[in-house]
């Protein structure tokens, strides 16, 4: 994307060319860069949250506010994925304005993303499962 940016700066600025459309494509890949980041968060458990409260609580309640508060981001990511799909099948009828390509190649990255994030949810519970049972036979396993 930087190189997409500066390639438009230097056709614009220094060789006076009219190249129009490195601003769209940098939107777009923009876009897809910043909604696939989210599975990764969701993975490393990087998002957003209230961690001096969650730590503060007693290990068997912060286990189960972590699966409840996992189960909610699960059924979040899969409203997503569906509403994404949708919104995707509307941006097929729509055009952009200088590349002249459907929206669903922008659009789509919507349900891309959240359908990622939602196995990368479920592989998180998995993980938190995993740890919690080898915490029970060696005492070694931690949640986060």
């Amino acid at each position: 994307m930087v190189a997409i940016v500066w390639f438009g700066v230097v056709s614009r600025y220094l060789l006076e060319l009219g190249i129009t459309w490195t601003e769209e494509l940098a939107r777009y890949v923009m876009i897809w860069a910043a909604l696939l980041a989210v599975p990764v968060g969701v993975y490393r458990r990087a998002h957003i949250g209230v961690e001096l409260l969650f730590r503060a609580l007693p290990e068997d309640l912060r286990r189960g506010l972590a699966l409840l508060l996992d189960l909610l981001g699960l059924a979040f990511f899969l409203f997503l994925f569906v509403y994404g799909i949708g919104m995707a099948r509307s941006g097929a009828q729509q055009y952009a304005t200088i590349f002249g390509m459907t929206m669903l190649v922008p659009f789509a990255s919507v349900p891309v993303s959240a359908l990622l994030a939602a196995l990368q949810t479920v592989v998180v519970i998995l993980r938190d499962r995993d740890l919690e049972s080898r915490a029970a036979t060696d005492g070694m396993g931690q949640l986060p």
